[in-house]
C-alpha cells in the first residue's frame, strides 16, 4: 500500500507565507507526478501546481510567481511554498501522487487535505 501524509496548512495574513509538505510512503517503485490541488468553498477542485519526475512544472495562472512546487525524490516528498498569499488562496489543499508500486502496478493517490486560510 501507498500512503500520503500532508502537513503545513493553517492560517496566514494576506501577504504572508505558508509551506505545505506531502510525504509518500509504502511499496513505491517510482513516482511520476506529484501535484497540489485545491478546492475552495462552492468551487470545483483545481490544479494548483504539478511536477513531473523529470522536473518540469506546471502552475495555474493565479499562483504563478507566488507559489513554488518542489520535490525530494529520495524522500518521496513534495512541497508547496506559498508566498504573497491572498484571501482567494483560501481552500483545502490536496496532495496528489501518481506512479508505480512494486511489480509495476500503477497507482494514484490523494492526500486527506489540509486547510489553508488567508485573512485580509
Amino acid at each position: 500500500q501507498v500512503q500520503l501524509v500532508e502537513s503545513g496548512g493553517g492560517s496566514a495574513q494576506a501577504g504572508g507565507s505558508l509551506k505545505l509538505t506531502c510525504a509518500a510512503s509504502g511499496s513505491i517503485f517510482r513516482i511520476n507526478v506529484m501535484a497540489w490541488y485545491r478546492q475552495a468553498p462552492g468551487k470545483q477542485r483545481e490544479l494548483v501546481a504539478s511536477m513531473a519526475n523529470g522536473g518540469s512544472t506546471n502552475y495555474v495562472d493565479s499562483v504563478k510567481g507566488r507559489f513554488t512546487i518542489s520535490r525530494d525524490n529520495a524522500k518521496a516528498t513534495v512541497f508547496l511554498q506559498m508566498n504573497s498569499l491572498k484571501s482567494e488562496d483560501t481552500a483545502v489543499y490536496y496532495c496528489y501522487v501518481a506512479g508505480f508500486k512494486v511489480l509495476l502496478t500503477p497507482f494514484t493517490l490523494w492526500g486527506e487535505g489540509t486547510l489553508v486560510t488567508v485573512s485580509s
